[in-house]
């Protein structure tokens, strides 16, 4: 509603030429966090160059203005460049920005109007139709400069604007439920009182009449407010379209700029050349309009001014693009606009994207991941997406595409290429269908249905260098995590020698009485999963360590599985690791831990209430082992055994796939609480748990900044692999730097997991920095803060085209006792790459994040 686009030059009335464009684009503020709609565009603006960025009617908007052009590129550079300089500011403060006629995740109470004189007397007079205007549109701008020339054209236009509409139509959502229509946007724009058609008009004296009988009104209070379907600009001597919806994809803004500066041109010809009007009939073309916000490109449209009749959409636009061919070329713009539209239809709109991704899984926020990654990712770069939306970027720290595509990938990204965005949609289609037919979900805490384990398509390669070199520094690692562990629970030799602090220990909520059951030589980290990051420069780090119940390895299994069946034609590099010998090496580490020959191994899960049920299940057939409950093993005589089908079966190796806590609290076959007896059976050494008890003081987060000192302590050897640069708070002088950085660190709990409580200083707001502050402080032996990481991305494939995101890499050790009785570590050949959402670096599946089928290389 503001009015920022500078003025726009138009040729010579009754000269040929090109027509000047410029675009508006409305933007959402939303808390990448949260997923919601926040009134923080104020923050944002601050940061911004007021001449091209303004407030809008909502806190939660801002608006962008182009520079003129004359060419379609030019405009589509004008929109990248203004959509760049916001994202960046946004993303610096936590928050993204969303190019969409609505943002699904509303708490219309914590929104607010800008405060402006203006702004607060629309308010008192409009009330609920202000407060819901929490909407975004795109407004083209053709420069027109004759105003009565501008009022006839507007008239002449007036019939094509449903198909205009339909193109655009990017908010099926209002209020976090479907609308159950492609624009909802249009819904609430269209009831101010001046919206929609201005009726016949033949003159700008009588546009200007019109407009002051509105004022006289009291209806409105200035011509700004005057929000006509199509109109002469009240501040700069253009025709403006204000139909449609914001675009997350520039192509399509640039699409609607194409068709409507065409559709200007043959109104200033048949103007020009005396012809009449278009009959003005109302009701028809209120009709029209609303099919469009209807059913957007999904459905039908009615093809005015030929025939009241609905048609499919896509005739609609074809007969659009075909009428205004001769003016498409005289303006230079007819091959880009007929791909452009070529590839609208291919793509469908918006609106159905945005179905199609709520479908999959079932989460409201996906949505707003999706907005917030297409609209970023039209901000990626000013050149046109080639027609199949699958082409490569250049992005600086991206493993894929650091500039020239990297040779790992060139076979990938040419069967990506060839396959174009509607083939890929395909594949995710098949992917789903085979994943729900095998069950591979998982669950999030506090929700009821299951999910689709999310997968993207485009696999990670790891070259034969890199993992060779982490090979060497996983075992390396988990050799000295095992020994620190065994150490902790006994003598404290490294407390004694003091390379670790004893409130390290102590303070932490992961030291267990429970650890001390496990005899001093024991295995106590069977399965560990470390997890990994590669930074902007190439260089691999650990993040954190998994000694409990790390989950991940059926998926990563799983992963390849699905690749090879939707994906066939990708390329096998050399050297490509297979997967498939992952659970004979899991097995043969566990078993490794039993004090008897032959033993019996179950896998124990909480069934299919468990988050990672379907890892369990997978697990177990692979290894050709039984999964249980609690609620069918029993202890007897200090031995623990299986109760299935009214027969008994010793068990001696217990592979946990349920937290401690679960553990104790959980019913046996006999109804009692299985942890006494357990306990007893462990006291006995008649049974191995894997993962032992007590192994959550390998994760603390205090702990993993002495790794480093415990390799060297207890291996003498140097670390291979880095970790990041970790500050305990528990220590007053790095306390006080972490206090002081607080805006520069990302902070975590030293119990947390699964991207718990964590708080990326650089994205914080105040409020959230000031709260950490004063966790901090009330509890400093309970936080650490860290260096904050430039993670490397990855292409992912968005449902619309190749776009980077943030990975991690969670790697499997396996120890076991070898035939001499010492311990011995093996890297498993599965690795799961994790993938975070669109502006965040938090990857875990929890928080929406994603994964990939990860391709390690072998060979050097």
């Amino acid at each position: 509603m503001t009015e920022s686009l500078p003025a726009l030059e138009s040729p010579t009335p009754g000269t040929p030429g090109s027509l000047t464009l410029g675009a508006e684009e409305e933007l959402h503020v939303v808390d990448l966090a949260t997923r919601e709609l926040v009134p923080r565009a104020p923050e944002v603006l601050a940061r911004l160059d007021p001449e091209h960025f303004s407030a809008e009617l909502h806190r939660s908007v801002v608006e962008t203005n182009t520079p003129v052009s004359t060419t379609l590129d030019g405009l589509r550079a004008g929109i990248t460049a203004r959509r760049r300089a916001a994202i960046e500011v946004a993303e610096s403060l936590g928050l993204g920005l969303v190019a969409a006629g609505t943002v699904p995740l509303v708490d219309l109470d914590a929104l607010e109007v800008t405060p402006t004189t203006r702004y607060r007397r629309m308010l008192s007079e409009y009330q609920m139709l202000v407060r819901e205007q929490l909407i975004c549109g795109a407004q083209v701008h053709v420069g027109v400069p004759d105003r009565d020339e501008a009022v006839s054209v507007a008239q002449r236009v007036s019939p094509s604007l449903p198909v205009l509409l339909a193109l655009s139509t990017s908010s099926p959502f209002w209020m976090g439920e479907d609308s159950g229509y492609a624009s909802s946007r249009s819904l609430v724009w269209t009831r101010w009182p001046t919206a929609g058609d201005s009726g016949a008009l033949h003159s700008a004296e009588e546009f200007d009449v019109l407009v002051n009988d509105l004022i006289a009104s009291g209806t409105i209070s200035d011509p700004k407010m005057v929000y006509f379907d199509v109109r002469p600009s009240a501040h700069v001597p253009t025709v403006e379209l204000r139909v449609t919806d914001a675009c997350p994809d520039v192509d399509t803004v640039v699409l609607l700029a194409g068709l409507f500066r065409a559709l200007v041109r043959r109104a200033q010809e048949d103007h020009r050349a005396g012809r009449p009007l278009p009959p003005a009939r109302p009701p028809l073309h209120r009709a029209a309009m609303w099919r469009a916000a209807r059913s957007g490109l999904e459905g039908d449209l009615l093809d005015l001014p030929r025939s009241p009749v609905p048609v499919p959409a896509a005739v609609a636009v074809e007969h659009l693009v075909g009428e205004l061919r001769p003016h498409l070329e005289a303006l230079g713009d007819w091959e880009q606009v007929f791909d452009l539209s070529a590839r609208a239809l291919s793509a469908g709109s918006s609106a159905s994207r945005q179905r199609r991704t709520l479908a999959r899984r079932g989460r409201i926020a996906d949505v707003v991941d999706l907005l917030v990654a297409e609209t970023r990712g039209g901000a990626a770069t000013s050149s046109p997406v080639a027609l199949g939306g699958v082409s490569p970027y250049a992005a600086e720290g991206d493993e894929a595409f650091p500039g020239p595509v990297a040779a790992e990938y060139t076979g990938i990204v040419g069967v990506l290429t060839a396959l174009g965005a509607t083939g890929l949609r395909h594949r995710e289609d098949a992917r789903d269908e085979e994943q729900r037919a095998n069950g591979v979900t998982f669950s999030v805490a506090g929700e009821a249905a299951t999910r689709l384990f999310p997968f993207d398509l485009v696999p990670r390669v790891v070259p034969a260098g890199d993992w060779a070199g982490l090979q060497a520094g996983l075992t390396q690692r988990v050799r000295a995590l095992n020994a620190f562990l065994a150490d902790v629970y006994d003598q404290r030799q490294i407390v004694a020698d003091g390379v670790v602090p004893e409130w390290v220990i102590d303070g932490s909520p992961e030291l267990r009485a429970s650890g001390a059951l496990v005899s001093g030589t024991a295995v106590r980290a069977q399965v560990a999963g470390v997890d990994l990051v590669r930074d902007a420069d190439g260089k691999w780090c650990v993040l954190e360590d998994n000694l409990r119940v790390p989950s991940g390895i059926a998926y990563a299994m799983q992963n390849r599985r699905l690749t090879e069946s939707i994906l066939p034609e990708l390329p096998s590099p050399d050297g490509l690791i297979p997967v498939e010998d992952t659970p004979r090496l899991l097995r043969e580490a566990l078993l490794a831990a039993a004090a008897v020959d032959d033993p019996a191994l179950v896998v124990l899960s909480q069934g299919p209430d468990d988050s990672a049920w379907f890892e369990h299940r997978m697990l177990a057939e692979a290894m050709g082992v039984p999964v249980v409950r609690s609620t069918e093993l029993f202890v007897e005589d200090g031995r623990v055994h299986r109760l299935r089908d009214g027969k008994r079966y010793p068990v001696d190796v217990i592979y946990l796939r349920l937290g401690e806590d679960s553990l104790v609290h959980s019913p046996g076959a006999d109804g009692m609480p299985l942890g006494p007896s357990l306990v007893a059976a462990l006291h006995a050494g008649t049974v191995t748990l894997a993962n032992a008890l007590g192994n959550g003081i390998g994760d603390d987060k205090a702990v993993y900044a002495y790794v480093p000192k415990m390799i060297e302590f207890y291996l003498g050897e140097k670390p291979l692999l880095a970790d990041v640069p970790t500050y305990l708070c528990g220590l007053p002088d790095q306390l006080g730097e972490v206090l002081s950085r607080l805006d520069e660190l990302v902070c975590k709990p030293v119990d947390g997991y699964g991207g718990d409580r964590i708080v990326i200083g650089p994205h914080a707001s105040a409020d959230e920095l000031d709260a950490l502050r004063r966790q901090i402080r009330a509890a400093p032996h309970r936080w650490v803060a860290q260096e904050l990481v430039r993670l490397s991305t990855h292409p992912v494939f968005d449902g619309h085209q190749l776009a980077p995101r943030h990975v991690d890499l969670r790697a499997f050790v396996f120890t076991g006792r070898g035939e001499a009785g010492a311990a011995e570590s093996v890297v498993a050949p599965a690795a799961l790459t994790r993938v975070a959402p669109a502006g965040s670096m938090i990857v875990n599946s929890s928080r929406g994040g994603g994964s990939k089928d990860t391709w390690l290389l072998g060979g050097e």
